[in-house]
Formats: structure tokens, C-alpha cells, sequence
């Protein structure tokens, strides 16, 4: 099956009261994982690729690797630009083949977020690509994306937003946050606000940016051998799969495959110091991988049984 628009994975979605997977990929191994989970758990699934993730692996690469993973799984997937910062890279990864791209211009000033937004949509647009965009501003630290405040998103000037971009579906600010680090004290969303958002945009499909759930087993995991992350919190799984119910249609996972993936191989390593073989230590990460993504598709999505 090729490659396709998440349309009508959203349009699903939002009337079954479930969300699809957005899993950050890197390598062949994290695309491995996410493509057994979805097989196992017949799920759709959108894989995304940060700017970095491209840096660091090649757009190439990743075409070719989504390629061979096509052709092992009949699943519907979508592959997502994450958190594009500019029309350039955007423009790049839709003429590479990509079906749907996020264009982030939350830390512009509102009048320019709108105008890059719609040339980011005019141009993929014509070419049948979905476009994302972001309104508020989460805190936190994920690769480029670096914010020390957090601005929750204004249900009103959303409904303008879209109205004056034309963006297929758009991230806000709820509660959620990027990295390890979400919470300090009690772990909260507004579902209030994203109520509201939802009335005023009926049927435009919502977006949850940094909502792993950092669970707490594989934190002390990476701690126990060798790791030092200590106090790092994530969403609670019963407050995703309740904006899951709303209308959220996609949430974004990339710490927690990080974090099980990592804390892993630091436990395969110290219990196996004589391996030096990349294929033993990566293979448990690979299952690792995924037996999150099968945990989040049951437990935080929804979605098992949606392909």
C-alpha cells in the first residue's frame, strides 16, 4: 500500500472518538518497531520525521526505508513533517513524497505565523499534501524546538486561524509539553479550553504535540543502569485517552520510544559487557520499540483494529 493523506484516518478518528499515533522515526530500527506494532495491532499509523531526524538520516535514506516497510505491512500510513520551521524544508520533504507536513511558526507574531502558514499551505495544497500547523506555544525542549513558556492557545483566535490559513488540522496549547521534564507538580490538561477549540471548529481535527507519558519503569530502568534522568514526568495515559475521545485526532509520541528504546540497550549492555555486536543490543531495542507503540495504540489511542 503507498503512502496516504491523513484525511480519512481523521475523518475516522474524530467520528470514533480514537486518535492515530504520530511516532517519531530516526532510524530502520524505531521504523521496524513502529510497522510490527501497527501489523500486530492493525492500526494506522503516521510516521513523522523531525528536521533533525532528517539531518541526521537523510531524506533518502528515509524514503527507501519507509519504502521496504510499505511493502511488509498493508497498512494505511501516513509520513509527516514534524515541526517544519520553514516553507523551504516543507516545500523539500513534499516534492520528496511526504503526504503531510507541520509547519510551526507558534513563536512568530500571530500576523506572520499566518502568512507563512498559507503559502505552506498553498503549495502543498496543490499537490494533495495535508498541512498542520501549530497556535500556542508548548514549553519544554525537543530537538530545535526550545520554548521556557508556555502560552495555552486562545480557542477564539484558533477558529481565525484556521479560518484565514486554510490548515487541514492544528496543534494547541493545552497542558502538554516537549521532553521528559512535562510536570512539576499535579499532572493536568485544560480540557475546557480544548472543548471550547472543538465547538468553534467543528470537525477540524486537534493535534497534542509533546504528549508522551515517560513511564516511570523505563525511567528507572536507564537510571539503574547508568542512566541520569531523574524526576522526569510525562502526560498520564488516562488524560491522552480522554482528548483521544474528544477531538483529538493525533498525538504526538517520540520521548517515550526514546526512553524505551535507550534505556534498553543501557540495560542489555551493563548486563552483557562482552557484546559489541550492534545486532545484540539493537534487537531488544527493537522490540522495545515496539511494545510501546502496541501499548500507546491500546491504551492511550484507541486506534487497535482501525487500519
Amino acid at each position: 500500500m503507498p503512502l496516504v493523506s491523513p484525511k480519512e484516518m481523521f475523518q475516522k478518528a474524530y467520528a470514533g472518538g480514537y486518535a492515530i499515533g504520530a511516532f517519531n522515526v530516526n532510524n530502520m530500527e524505531i521504523i521496524q518497531g513502529i510497522m510490527e506494532a501497527g501489523k500486530a495491532e492493525n492500526a494506522p499509523l503516521i510516521l513523522q520525521v523531525s528536521a533533525g531526524a532528517r539531518k541526521y538520516a537523510g531524506q533518502i535514506y528515509i524514503m527507501k526505508l519507509m519504502e521496504a516497510a510499505l511493502q511488509l505491512a498493508d497498512l494505511p500510513v501516513v509520513l509527516h513533517l514534524d515541526h517544519g520551521p520553514n516553507f523551504e524544508l516543507c516545500r523539500d520533504v513534499i516534492d520528496g513524497g511526504f503526504t503531510s507536513v507541520m509547519y510551526d511558526g507558534s513563536h512568530l507574531p500571530y500576523e506572520e505565523n499566518i502568512a507563512e502558514t498559507k503559502k505552506v499551505v498553498a503549495y502543498a495544497h496543490a499537490r494533495g499534501v495535508w498541512v498542520e500547523a501549530e497556535l500556542g506555544r508548548l514549553a519544554g525542549v525537543e530537538e530545535d524546538v526550545h520554548s521556557d513558556e508556555h502560552i495555552y492557545t486562545d480557542p477564539d483566535q484558533a477558529k481565525d486561524f484556521v479560518t484565514r490559513t486554510g490548515c487541514d488540522s492544528l496543534a494547541i496549547a493545552i497542558g502538554t509539553s516537549h521532553g521528559a521534564y512535562k510536570f512539576k507538580g499535579e499532572a493536568k490538561l485544560d480540557f475546557d479550553r480544548l472543548e471550547k477549540v472543538s465547538t468553534l471548529l467543528p470537525g477540524v481535527p486537534i493535534v497534542l504535540h509533546g504528549a508522551s507519558s515517560v513511564p516511570q519503569e523505563f525511567v528507572d530502568m536507564a537510571n539503574k543502569y547508568g542512566g541520569n534522568i531523574p524526576g522526569a514526568r510525562g502526560v498520564p495515559e488516562d488524560l491522552l485517552r480522554k482528548a483521544a475521545s474528544m477531538a483529538v485526532c493525533k498525538i504526538n509520541i517520540d520521548t517515550d520510544i526514546r526512553l524505551a528504546m535507550t534505556a534498553t540497550i543501557r540495560k542489555h549492555l551493563v548486563e552483557n559487557p562482552a557484546d559489541f555486536d550492534p545486532r545484540q543490543y539493537l534487537t531488544p531495542a527493537r522490540n522495545a520499540v515496539k511494545e510501546m507503540v502496541q501499548r500507546k495504540i491500546k491504551n492511550v489511542l484507541g486506534c487497535s483494529g482501525k487500519a
